[in-house]
């Protein structure tokens, strides 16, 4: 055993062999000829020595040819950290976030260096499969900080950088912050690399070819080197606030959100049924419709890994799906999650199937377990992992029923095969490499791809560039994308947003038209629990406010009439339900009961009462406001003038200072025109932007570029508009009655008007 530890450890120190330079300082180097070695370099202790000199120096190396002397290269770790209080200058600039300030002398941070906004230097296969590594290290070790970076002679501030940026995002997920260069930092020839360091270790090097197990082990080193500073973990000035989520957003497509549709990537059908089941991947959930467009359910609520019926059930990333009618199930791929689903659609609940909890569910340290689970996230350097198993399930997006009732789970890239027995739900066996793959089932993926096959060039084109693939059998990432139903072929368009009909008939193409989309309910991104409101976080900051106004009230009851106007230029598809309503109250005022609401008392109420009866409303009413539109608010028969929405609701106001908050969904679509110009087409992508992107968090000109792109029908976008509204009050004392002991209490009605830019 001793011995066999001895040779693993010579493998290891061999794959870790240092190209040491001759210098005092040994600077990141690689040579500018197609030579990548697998491991780049190791920076010594003494590299800490002088972190901010440049250095020329030369590498002891097996290439006959020698390095120039004059190449000079930068310090990554250095740079980086350089320009996190400057984020954007002629030389370089952040994209999709900044890394955390705090975190930046004790952190432990990993660079993926690649080629995020062009392929040139790494196949797409091979881009996938190194940035789907560095993914699952940071959701396995939340404290790690993630950083991408790419040297680039592109013009950083071009449309077309963050356009492909936008493109590159939606559809991997990227969600940490990317660094881009102009200078003579790092010129990789032809393979990806990873870097690690933290304020008090010298950074380390690995080629691309360095497995999960070895950045894993790597981190657990650096974290034990760590061990006796101060935890690095996300910290809070308050003890009790929450972490608002514990899953990363890409800040760089936040107002595309807002679309109906967020990366549609997978699609099934149930033709017996007439029912579509359509994977809106990056909005966390499955939308059950049929074949004329009209929603009818809508299976998970918001990122996150939960089972439980369909309106609090979470995913991350469901892809690909497969209906199976002897159950009247649908089984789904939750990619981010690395978990296969299995939903029961008559009894509307989502299970688990792959992996299985080894801990017992109906034991009380696992109850326990859970509850502090949604507590608060466990963040402590001490918590324990599991071995890491590299044939694992790990970001699955494609799977196929094979003829003998075997699930066939592919990864986006196609590059490893899980296959799993449906019974027992348990995976039998490991398949990597794609020529191995098509050994195995190459006519099932072949059967997929002869329906692309059938689709228009234009529009495939269109996908070539967010779908670039070398193998033999094209546009293989987009077989879970496409489906047959009828005599149409559906078309999940990733780049469009949206999901197209093909009649193989007639040979045209047309978009769907969704109707009943008040079953979405409220958007998870738009909602502000209490605890939300309290906190801070990075996405919150993305939801701005569109009217704030303070009031002078009596304490009492009072009944908030909204008048929302909506642009001149959008339609309303449909009139505003109560499921796309959210409400809540801060403060000295709570939410009035439908029965409350129903009858309104004259009687004079004590305060000591009055303040019992509030703590039992608090303390037996739901989180959730229990407030409904006022049937009285209008006469019988009026109608809301065209243009203009209304929010009814009533609260009961105490002394003291108190908010009403109310956030609602409209779903708008421009109006259609006959004016198909180039610069009606450029007007309707800006209009479009500004609905998308009230915050103005990224820049107007990318939305409208990445719109423009599309090709597709802009007055056919639906578009989720937040509306976020919040009232403050501020009640004095409760007026007294004559005899100086009982109290008054006053009704107030207000009409408060908001105007959507």
């Amino acid at each position: 055993m001793a011995m066999a530890v001895r040779v693993r450890r010579m493998k290891e120190a061999y794959m870790l062999l240092p190209l040491i330079s001759a210098g005092k300082n040994c600077n990141l180097l690689v040579k500018h000829t197609n030579f990548c070695p697998r491991l780049l370099n190791y920076y010594s202790k003494n590299s800490c020595a002088d972190i901010n000199r440049y250095s020329t120096v030369s590498t002891i190396s097996t290439i006959s040819e020698a390095v120039p002397e004059s190449l000079v290269q930068l310090n990554i770790p250095f740079f980086i950290k350089s320009t996190i209080d400057k984020p954007e200058d002629p030389s370089h600039c952040w994209l999709n976030g900044i890394p955390d300030k705090k975190s930046l002398k004790d952190g432990i941070f990993l660079v993926l260096i690649a080629g995020f906004v062009d392929s040139s230097s790494i196949t797409e296969a091979n881009f996938v499969s190194v940035l789907e590594k560095v993914k699952f290290l940071q959701h396995r070790y939340p404290f790690l900080q993630i950083i991408g970076f790419q040297n680039t002679k592109i013009p950083l501030h071009s449309s077309d950088i963050c356009t492909h940026l936008f493109r590159r995002t939606l559809r991997e997920y990227i969600s940490f912050p990317i660094l881009l260069s102009n200078k003579d930092v790092l010129e990789i020839a032809c393979e990806a690399c990873y870097l690690m360091f933290s304020g008090s270790s010298p950074p380390i090097c690995y080629g691309m070819e360095a497995d999960m197990v070895i950045l894993d082990q790597a981190i657990k080193d650096f974290r034990a080197q760590e061990s006796e500073t101060p935890k690095i973990m996300h910290h809070f000035t308050s003890t009790w606030v929450k972490r608002t989520d514990d899953f990363k957003e890409p800040s760089l497509c936040f107002p595309l959100r807002n679309l109906l549709l967020y990366f549609p990537g997978g699609i099934s059908v149930d033709e017996s049924a007439n029912r579509l089941f359509l994977s809106d991947s990056n909005h966390h959930r499955v939308i059950v419709l049929d074949g004329n467009g009209m929603i009818l359910d809508s299976i998970g609520s918001s990122p996150g890994h939960d089972d439980g019926n369909f309106e609090s059930a979470k995913l991350r990333r469901p892809a690909a799906s497969f209906y199976h009618a002897a159950e009247d199930c649908l089984y789904l791929v939750d990619s981010e999650n690395h978990a296969i689903r299995r939903a029961d659609l008559g009894r509307r609940v989502l299970t688990t199937l792959y992996p299985r909890s080894k801990t017992n569910k109906n034991s009380s340290i696992w109850r326990w377990s859970w509850i502090l689970g949604k507590l608060w996230r466990r963040n402590d350097l001490d918590a324990q992992f599991e071995e890491l198993n590299p044939d694992a399930l790990l970001f699955p997006w494609h799977m196929l029923k094979s003829p003998n009732g075997d699930l066939l789970i592919f990864n986006y890239s196609c590059e490893m095969l899980w296959i799993m027995d449906l019974a027992s739900g348990l995976i039998r066996e490991v398949v990597k490499g794609f020529s191995n793959i098509l050994e195995i089932c190459e006519p099932l993926i072949l059967e997929k791809s002869m329906l692309l096959n059938q689709i228009p060039n234009d529009w495939l084109q269109q996908q070539a560039d967010a779908h670039s693939s070398s193998k033999r059998i094209p546009y293989v990432e987009l077989m879970s994308s496409v489906e047959t139903f009828l005599d149409q072929i559906l078309i999940c368009d990733p780049v469009g947003q949206t999901v197209l009909k093909y009649n193989r008939n007639s040979g045209s193409i047309s978009s769907f038209q969704f109707s009943n989309l008040g079953i979405l309910g409220f958007p998870y991104w738009s909602s502000s629990p209490l605890e939300r409101v309290c906190a801070a976080d990075a996405a919150l900051a993305a939801n701005s406010i569109d009217h704030l106004e303070s009031f002078n009230l009596l304490p009492g009851r009072v009944d908030i009439r909204l008048n929302v106007d909506i642009p001149e230029y959008v339609d309303l598809i449909e009139p505003l339900g109560e499921s796309c309503i959210w409400r809540q109250t801060r403060g000295a005022a709570t939410e009035i009961s439908e029965a409350d609401s129903t009858t309104t008392s004259s009687e004079k109420v004590g305060v000591a009462q009055q303040w019992y009866d509030e703590i039992d409303h608090l303390a037996f009413s739901t989180p959730e406001i229990e407030a409904t539109l006022e049937e009285g608010t209008m006469s019988l028969g009026e109608k809301i003038p065209e243009g203009k929405v209304e929010i009814s609701c009533s609260v009961n106001s105490s002394p003291g200072t108190s908010e009403v908050i109310i956030c609602a969904a409209l779903y708008l679509r421009l109006k259609r025109d006959s004016d198909a110009s180039t610069e009606s087409r450029q007007r309707k992508a800006a209009r479009i932007a500004d609905l998308l992107n009230p915050g103005t968090r990224i820049s107007r000109d990318v939305i409208v570029q990445f719109l423009l792109t599309s090709k597709r029908d802009l007055e056919g976008i639906i578009i989720t508009r937040p509306v976020h509204v919040r009232l403050k009050f501020d009640c004095p004392n409760h007026p007294k009655a004559d005899n100086s002991k009982d109290i008054i209490l006053t009704d107030t009605s207000l009409n408060v008007n908001v105007a959507l830019t």
